[in-house]
């Protein structure tokens, strides 16, 4: 597995596998168990997927070493501000079954997010976190926030994919060394982006699908990529990268199909309420 080095000095596999609307009834587990056996040694969960649960007990019951599984979660809003953050984490490692985790994000960009920044970064003192980060943060949101922040975030998670290149947000985080990470990586499925002739080109070139020429393209794009799938070919799939890679003028025909906008705008007004008012992550408590 291709690894990244994060601006923090941790390195960072290429690929992990998302669990992102996988239910907690038993799915999530058996997703990651396949995903694991597959081969990957990233997992990607969150506070508001509602399957951290499932997400740890996988990882322990695969019998692969826990400093060799790269465990990612988030803080959701409603615990933002340092003493929430200090407990939301705390219940994150709990439900992990971890003593520590490997990259922890804030979320989403909205309410107290300075205190909460300062809760990680004395966490990732303490060694509960490994490297710490943000997600779904716009070059505005970037620029108005992390200023007041002591530590740089290691990564940015954001949706990215041919569509939608990031090419702005990429520019200003570039010269911090702070990696962006996909959601979304293939476009959520996108049947217009499967069926570009550039990418049926290459897949047909390459004997790939569709979706391996794009996850392909993001990662020597230097993107760290979050594919989902419940299926256990796909799941395989999505991870099958690493035996061919894209020319130049390939590279350049992929970049080309960027459209400049996604189907989220964290800018827009009245975002992080709407959020807040679908997703309460302390309902069942």
């Amino acid at each position: 597995m291709k690894q990244v080095l994060l601006n923090d000095g941790n390195e960072i596999p290429a690929v992990g596998f998302g669990v992102f609307l996988i239910p907690n009834d038993g799915s999530t587990y058996r997703a990651v168990r396949e995903a694991l056996d597959a081969g990957y040694r990233h997992i990607d969960t969150a506070v508001a997927y509602f399957n951290e649960q499932e997400v740890g007990r996988a990882v322990k019951d695969s019998g692969i070493p826990r400093e060799e599984i790269f465990i990612t979660s988030k803080l959701w809003l409603q615990d933002y501000g340092y003493a929430p953050a200090q407990k939301g984490l705390e219940s994150s490692l709990k439900k992990l079954a971890t003593d520590y985790i490997d990259l922890y994000l804030l979320h989403q960009p909205y309410g107290n997010m300075v205190h909460a920044w300062k809760a990680l970064e004395d966490a990732k003192a303490a060694g509960k976190l490994r490297s710490i980060g943000v997600s779904n943060m716009t070059p505005k949101i970037w620029n108005a926030l992390v200023p007041q922040f002591d530590l740089k975030p290691a990564v940015n998670q954001v949706e990215c994919n041919p569509y939608f290149q990031q090419r702005e947000l990429r520019a200003l985080l570039e010269p911090d060394g702070v990696k962006i990470e996909a959601w979304g990586p293939l476009g959520q499925g996108n049947k217009a982006l499967f069926a570009e002739p550039a990418i049926a080109a290459l897949a047909k070139k390459y004997g790939k699908d569709a979706g391996q020429i794009i996850l392909r393209f993001e990662v020597q794009e230097g993107i760290i990529v979050l594919p989902k799938s419940t299926n256990p070919a796909r799941i395989r799939s999505n991870l099958d990268l690493f035996d061919f890679a894209l020319e130049e003028d390939e590279m350049a025909q992929l970049r080309a199909l960027d459209k400049g906008h996604g189907t989220h705008d964290p800018d827009a007004p009245g975002v992080g309420e709407m959020l807040l008012r679908n997703f309460n992550v302390h309902e069942n408590e």
